[in-house]
């Protein structure tokens, strides 16, 4: 889960607040900690991460909301070590040294997360025994199952937009597919997917609501989890409950949070920002009329220059060690920059010079890497949502196009998400599907 940030940043193109105007040794020249939000990571993120990478180097010493001190990882290299090495950065928010400081209301307790029986909050063999469980319960989700829900309920959607001839595909499209998806695979009627969804949009928003939505959203799984074990059904919490492993409901529950909640916002930004770049880059528009190889291009090039999730909370540190020229201390929170990575000059020159191109590579780092990285079958979910709901739209809206000039398309104000706030379009009126049969 993720929440958006408001704290101040410098403006685009100019070193990171604290930053030296010039360069010297990156590793050890900077040591102000940049404030990890404001308009450069909304505007110009790519810029900014430069900026920082000329300045500090690949780990950068960043400072939370609150002032909580962090480091933010922008180097490729250094990213695939840390999360490659679960024993020393596991994702164990247990061990933050900054526990004694953080407020009962801070605003990003969503997003970083307490000590808590999850698959998402749980280190070692205890989130290996989540893992053992979730995912196959992901894994056996038929792939034509996936996509006939999302055709249906994106038509659905369609259908309500369609005769207008204007709409929002942030907001009447993008956010509510996944979700409403995810609802049904995990097991909810459709009644209660959509108020699922307007939950999940308040915890996003990270605005005053949050906690509040976060209770709902708790509320919403328990029901689930006490109805599917008077009723099982073909569905992810029934296969839970299958499994022999012993668990809570309260854990049942939590894991069945985890999976929906990460596959919403990420998944919802996906689609945006494929059909932003569709509808913006001259080299996709033959998507507009029909053809289809250029989604999955589309898609992946949202993955290294858009990745939904920016930044990743998190790692932290085992014990005092060395990273990119900085000394880590016990218990420090690192971020996962997977956007500044996906960028990194270093990663990027290896890759050309092996004679390939980035956006037909699929090593970037958009789903994270190593144990604690995005179980692969959820992958796959996500890639069948966005991909059918791209298609979907245009298959019903062939002529869509912009209905404001792209420079005014405003991006969510987050540093860790990548996602634009609102997508306006204008298009032909067409009959809806129930008119048509």
């Amino acid at each position: 889960m993720t929440t958006p940030f408001l704290s101040g940043a410098p403006a685009s193109g100019a070193p990171a607040s604290g930053a030296p105007a010039s360069g010297g040794c990156p590793a050890h020249a900077a040591t102000t900690p940049v404030p990890l939000g404001g308009p450069a990571f909304r505007t110009e993120p790519q810029a900014l991460y430069r900026s920082m990478r000329h300045s500090y180097g690949p780990v950068v010493p960043v400072e939370l909301p609150g002032g909580f001190p962090a480091w933010l990882i922008v180097g490729y290299r250094e990213l695939h070590q840390v999360t490659s090495d679960g024993e020393l950065f596991p994702r164990d928010v247990g061990l933050w040294n900054q526990w004694e400081h953080i407020p009962a209301d801070w605003p990003l307790l969503p997003m970083v997360g307490r000590p808590m029986p999850s698959i998402y909050f749980t280190a070692g063999a205890e989130h290996r025994r989540h893992s053992e469980m979730v995912v196959p319960a992901l894994e056996a989700v038929d792939p034509f199952e996936i996509r006939e829900h999302c055709e249906q309920l994106a038509d659905r959607l369609v259908d309500s937009i369609c005769a207008r001839g204007t709409a929002d595909l942030v907001a009447e499209f993008a956010e509510p597919l996944p979700v409403l998806v995810l609802a049904r695979l995990v097991g909810f009627p459709d009644a209660e997917g959509a108020d699922i969804a307007r939950v999940l949009k308040d915890l996003a928003d990270g605005g005053p609501g949050a906690h509040e939505a976060y209770g709902r959203f708790g509320a919403h799984m328990r029901r689930l989890v006490a109805a599917k074990r008077e009723t099982p059904g073909d569905d992810v919490t029934s296969r839970m409950l299958a499994d022999p492993e012993p668990f809570t409901d309260e854990e049942y529950a939590l894991d069945l949070m985890a999976v929906t909640a990460a596959g919403h916002l990420t998944t919802a930004d996906w689609i945006s920002n494929s059909l932003r770049l569709m509808l913006t880059e001259d080299q996709f528009a033959d998507s507009l009329t029909g053809g289809r190889r250029s989604v999955g291009d589309a898609m992946n090039e949202v993955l290294w220059e858009e990745s939904p999730t920016q930044i990743l909370a998190g790692r932290w540190a085992v014990r005092d060690t060395q990273l990119g020229g900085r000394t880590i201390r016990a218990g420090d929170m690192l971020l996962l920059g997977l956007g500044a990575a996906n960028t990194d000059p270093l990663i990027r020159q290896e890759i050309t010079s092996g004679g390939g191109h980035h956006a037909a590579n699929g090593s970037h780092l958009a789903f994270s890497h190593g144990e604690y990285r995005c179980p692969f079958p959820a992958q796959e979910i996500a890639e069948t949502i966005a991909r059918t709901a791209i298609e979907v739209i245009l298959d019903r809206l062939p002529d869509l196009g912009l209905a404001v000039p792209a420079e005014d398309l405003v991006r969510r104000p987050s540093a860790f998400l990548r996602g634009t706030t609102a997508l306006p379009v204008r298009f032909a009126p067409v009959q809806t599907t129930g008119d048509l049969l």
